[in-house]
C-alpha cells in the first residue's frame, strides 16, 4: 500500500485543521504537518528571525526540514494543514510526494464565505500566528479578494484523489473515504 499524502486547500478557518487532526485519530500511522504550528514556535521562540515583510522564508525552510525528514526517515501518511492556494505551488508540492512513491489527496474547502465570516467572528484562535495582517477577518477578505486571475481552486488531475467539503456534513464522509483509501 503507498503512503498518502493528504493535502488540505482553503481558506482561513475553513476546517482544515480540525479535519487533519480529525483525519490523524482515524488513519492509522499518520502525521500531521500544521503550519500555523510552525508559525506559532518561530512566533515564540526566534521572533528576531521574522521578516518584517515578503514571504516567511524561514517558516518554509522548517517546513520543509520536517517534510523531507517524515518523507525520508517515517513511514507515516502526512497529513499537511495549511491553505496550499497557489496551484503552481501546489503542483510542486505534489509532484516531490509522486517522486517519493506517495498516493496523492487533495480536500478543498470550498464552504460559503458567510459561513467563513460566522466562524471568525466565534473564533478564540490566537492572533499571536499572525505576522501579515491584524485579525483573520482581513486575511479572509484578502483571500477571498484574490480569486481575480490567479488559479487558486484544485481542479480535476491535479492529485490523485480530490474531495470538495461544500458543508460541514461531507466532512465525516470524506475523512471515511480517504480512511478507506488505506484498506484497498
Amino acid at each position: 500500500m503507498n503512503r498518502l499524502v493528504i493535502m488540505t486547500v482553503g481558506m482561513t478557518h475553513s476546517g482544515k485543521s480540525t479535519f487533519a487532526q480529525m483525519l490523524e485519530s482515524r488513519l492509522r500511522n499518520a502525521l500531521v504537518i500544521d503550519q500555523d504550528n510552525h508559525a506559532e514556535f518561530l512566533q515564540t521562540y526566534y521572533e528576531k528571525l521574522l521578516p518584517k515583510d515578503g514571504a516567511n522564508h524561514i517558516k518554509h525552510a522548517l517546513t520543509k526540514t520536517i517534510v523531507d525528514y517524515a518523507v525520508n526517515h517515517s513511514n507515516c501518511h502526512l497529513i499537511l494543514s495549511n491553505a496550499n492556494r497557489n496551484r503552481e505551488s501546489r503542483m510542486e508540492l505534489l509532484r516531490y510526494y509522486k517522486t517519493n512513491g506517495f498516493m496523492t489527496v487533495l480536500v478543498h474547502f470550498n464552504l460559503p464565505i458567510d459561513l467563513l465570516k460566522v466562524r471568525i467572528a466565534k473564533s478564540e484562535r490566537d492572533i499571536l500566528r499572525l505576522r501579515t495582517a491584524s485579525t483573520y477577518e482581513e486575511i479572509l477578505n484578502r483571500q477571498h479578494e484574490q480569486t481575480g486571475g490567479m488559479a487558486l481552486d484544485p481542479a480535476e488531475g491535479e492529485a490523485d484523489y480530490l474531495f470538495t467539503v461544500k458543508q460541514e456534513e461531507d466532512v465525516p464522509i470524506i475523512r471515511d473515504l480517504i480512511v478507506n483509501l488505506t484498506k484497498g
